[in-house]
């Protein structure tokens, strides 16, 4: 469960703390511990609770994975939920959450779900000590910059689907699989969207409302993670527009398709007309034939049916339903 567990004093890396020690040095100045976890049980969560005071609804909202983004204030702590994405080998988006617990003396991630290692991010912040002095802002803004900039890896990745999926449209033939496909992937991208727009309401808050937290100097980085998910935002729905177009261009396609395919066969049908009468009506028994009294009755018969037919056949040729 507890992934990592360090204090950080004045932007240099400290001691790996237990967690039953974290209330005896919550309270040095200028020093934050960095929780990491990862699916934590409800009897550890009421530890932390105690070890670092928290809200006992902010606690019973971690212990679910299934939140909606958001930023709730709880004291002198925030409690922030935003969604993570993480794409497979199939090209299906998997979905998962990270909580924060957030105040200026501690920065706790609960992950749960689909979701990278943050490992590589507390190394690279533990590189720039300038701004990890700076407070739990800068690890804070970390995150957010690497779950935001997942989700626009995605839709990068998605575009050459998109593209085949597209292109796969733009037939006569209805291929019900490529539909699927496509509607999936709406959804998909739907989800996508209604991850990341959430973002920018949550950096605004973080900036206008918690100066303690995002100090002045990182909050032209938080405003950087917000322009990032904005794009997602507008990627995703162009992509959801392009499918959209895409199905209805496939609808029409094929609509066209079969309507060809009804006019020819009325053509054909409306030919076909013209000898049907004629040699029904010579099949009955009556004894006034042509063919009966007359030598040329029956060849001017046959020769009259075909020169009808051939001269519908030429109207609805230059007419393009043959």
């Amino acid at each position: 469960m507890v992934v990592n567990s360090i204090v950080y004093r004045n932007g240099e890396r400290g001691e790996v703390i237990a967690p039953e020690n974290i209330s005896d040095i919550i309270n040095e100045p200028d020093a934050f511990i960095w929780l990491g976890l990862y699916q934590p049980d409800p009897p550890f969560m009421k530890q932390m609770q105690e070890e670092f005071g928290l809200h006992e609804l902010a606690i019973e909202d971690a212990l679910t994975a299934h939140q909606r983004p958001k930023i709730e204030q709880y004291g002198e702590s925030l409690f922030i939920v935003l969604k993570t994405a993480h794409l497979t080998e199939e090209n299906r988006i998997e979905f998962g959450e990270t909580h924060f617990f957030v105040s200026e003396k501690f920065l706790i991630t609960v992950r749960h779900g689909a979701s990278d290692s943050y490992a590589p991010i507390r190394l690279r912040a533990e590189e720039r000590t300038e701004m990890l002095g700076k407070g739990v802002g800068f690890p804070l803004y970390c995150i957010f910059d690497f779950i935001v900039d997942n989700y626009s890896n995605i839709t990068a990745a998605l575009g050459g689907r998109i593209n085949e999926l597209e292109g796969a449209m733009f037939r006569t033939e209805f291929d019900r699989r490529s539909v699927q496909e496509v509607y999936t992937l709406r959804r998909q991208l739907l989800a996508l969207r209604n991850a990341a727009m959430p973002v920018d309401e949550i950096c605004n808050q973080l900036i206008r409302l918690h100066e303690n937290i995002i100090p002045k100097p990182l909050r032209a980085y938080i405003r950087d993670v917000q322009d990032h998910a904005h794009h997602v935002v507008t990627d995703t729905d162009d992509m959801r527009e392009i499918l959209t177009n895409a199905m209805h261009v496939n609808l029409a396609l094929v609509t066209v398709q079969q309507n060809e395919v009804v006019k020819k066969l009325a053509g054909w049908g409306a030919i076909l007309v013209i000898p049907t009468v004629i040699f029904s009506m010579y099949g009955m028994n009556f004894e006034s034939m042509p063919e009966l009294h007359s030598p040329f009755g029956y060849p001017l018969a046959i020769g009259g049916t075909l020169a009808a037919c051939g001269a519908l056949y030429l109207r609805l040729k230059r007419a393009r339903w043959l």
